[in-house]
C-alpha cells in the first residue's frame, strides 16, 4: 500500500506512470491495484501480488528504482510504503 502526498499533474509525472503499469503488469505473480487520489494531493495505491517473490522483481526492477529516485527528488512532498498479507477479502457491489 503506497500513500503519498504530492501536486495535482506535477510534469512527467503521467508518462513515468503509464511506463510503471506497463512494467508491473508484465510480472509474473502481479494481481493488480486499486488507486484514488483526492483533489488535495492525497493518494493511495494498493497492488496486489500473488507472493513476496513477485513484490522482489518490482521492487528490484531498476527502472522502477530510478522513477522512485525522481519521484522523491522532484514529485512527492510525502509517502508511506506498507507492505502486508491479505487474509481475508469482501466486497459489495450495487450495480
Amino acid at each position: 500500500m503506497f500513500t503519498s502526498i504530492r501536486p495535482d499533474n506535477p510534469e512527467g509525472y503521467a508518462e513515468a506512470l503509464d511506463r510503471m503499469k506497463e512494467i508491473v503488469q508484465e510480472i509474473p505473480g502481479f494481481l493488480g491495484y486499486e488507486s484514488a487520489r483526492t483533489p488535495g494531493g492525497i493518494g493511495i495505491t494498493v497492488a496486489y501480488f500473488r507472493d513476496e517473490a513477485s513484490l522482489a522483481v518490482w521492487r528490484q526492477n531498476t527502472e522502477h528504482q530510478a522513477v522512485q529516485r525522481h519521484g522523491r527528488e522532484h514529485w512527492y512532498d510525502a509517502y508511506s510504503l506498507h507492505v502486508g498479507k491479505v487474509e481475508r477479502s469482501y466486497s459489495f457491489d450495487r450495480r
